[in-house]
This record gives C-alpha cells, structure tokens and sequence, in this order.
C-alpha cells in the first residue's frame, strides 16, 4: 500500500501530480487534474451533468466549486511544501461571483503566506478567461507537525 507522502514524493520527482491526484477517491469523483503550465500549477474540474447544481440556468452545483478551491489550495501546498506534512484546513472562505456554466472549470491556488504552523492561499477560478474567474476562496491551513 503506497502512502500519500510517497505519492508526493514520486509526483515531484516526475513533475506530475496524477497519481496523487488518483490516489484521492473525492478528487476522482470530481474529475479533477492537475498540471504545471508555464511553472503554475493548474487544477482543473472536467464537466460532468452530475455537478450541475441548478438544472433550470443550468449552473454548477457551488459545493463542487468549493472543492474544487478547496482541493487546488491543498495540492499547490502539497506541490510547493518541502517537507511531508498533510495540510489540514482551518477556514476556507469563498466567494462566487458568477454563475459557473457546466464546462471544465480551472483553478489557480497562490500561496500568499507561507508560516511555521499556518499556510494561506488564495485561489481563483475560471473558466473560459483567468482573468474572469467565477469563484475565490483564501484557505488557512495548519501545516506544522504535530508532536
């Protein structure tokens, strides 16, 4: 049985977060990917009828945007960490901004602070325009080990 820290482990080795990713059944069940673009890591949630929240627009279910910010805040930390330590949430605040129509939606997670026991990082995402992003969040995470 392969631990979560060597699939961290061999995603930085092979500058691929795929079977990390794989390894997530919640990230499965979404569809979500993940790829470095132009030295950004990129999480993106393929379209499925199943996350459609509101039929009648029809519009993205806003649980699924949240774990879709949610998830690319903890894998850029994952990405980005130097040390093996699973980053556990304390808040996570989102704001939508626009209804997400039901196509593939991407996200790109900036680490704004990075502390001995607390990480923050913000998140935006987009659809057809990164600059038109449709959801952001700022996530805390506890990051430092415990004893």
């Amino acid at each position: 049985m392969t631990t979560v820290f060597e699939h961290i482990a061999a995603a930085r080795a092979q500058g691929d977060l795929s079977p990390l990713v794989a390894a997530i059944p919640y990230a499965a069940f979404l569809g979500l990917s993940c790829a470095v673009v132009d030295d950004d890591l990129i999480t993106t949630m393929r379209y499925d009828p199943r996350l459609v929240g509101n039929p009648a627009l029809p519009a993205l279910h806003g649980g699924t945007l949240g774990a879709l910010l949610e998830s690319a805040a903890a894998f850029k930390l994952l990405w980005a960490a130097e040390s093996a330590v699973l980053p556990k949430t304390i808040t996570l605040t989102i704001e939508y901004l626009r209804p997400a129509r039901p196509v593939d939606t991407r996200a790109r997670a900036t680490i704004t602070r990075h502390g001995r026991r607390v990480a923050t990082v913000r998140v935006e995402a987009y659809q057809d325009d990164p600059g038109n992003p449709v959801a952001t969040a700022n996530v805390h995470f506890l990051v430092k080990r415990e004893a």
